[in-house]
């Protein structure tokens, strides 16, 4: 009986790049991940920035502006597609309505407390 071929090329991992050490684009990219505070002392400027004057609620009342907004662009571009990619942007839709969801909760306790 024969056994089936693997049709998979063999890959060789090049495993001199493994390491972030000596890389100062990658210890960037890790204090920006997994130290916030190292990257907020660096006054390195951004694309976009939410201004420190705007309140927990405005940002909330923005954030769920942009879903909606996310997820009428979405939808639109899901209505013009079919199959599995169809599928995919629907999904799309649906985590941002979620996500919506969710912060427009939050903005109902700002708005009883």
């Amino acid at each position: 009986m024969n056994q089936p071929a693997n049709d998979l090329p063999d890959m060789q991992m090049d495993t001199s790049l493994t390491s972030p050490q000596g890389s100062a684009a990658a210890q960037r990219a890790l204090d920006y991940y997994l130290k916030p505070t190292v990257s907020e002392d660096m006054n390195e400027s951004r694309f976009f920035d939410v201004n420190r004057n705007v309140s927990s609620e405005e940002a909330l009342v923005h954030a769920s502006d942009l879903l909606r907004c996310a997820a009428a662009t979405a939808f639109e571009s899901a209505s013009h597609l079919q199959g599995a990619n169809r599928d995919l942007a629907f999904s799309t839709v649906h985590m941002i309505d979620m996500a919506k969801a969710m912060v427009d909760r939050s903005l109902e306790g700002h708005q009883r407390g």
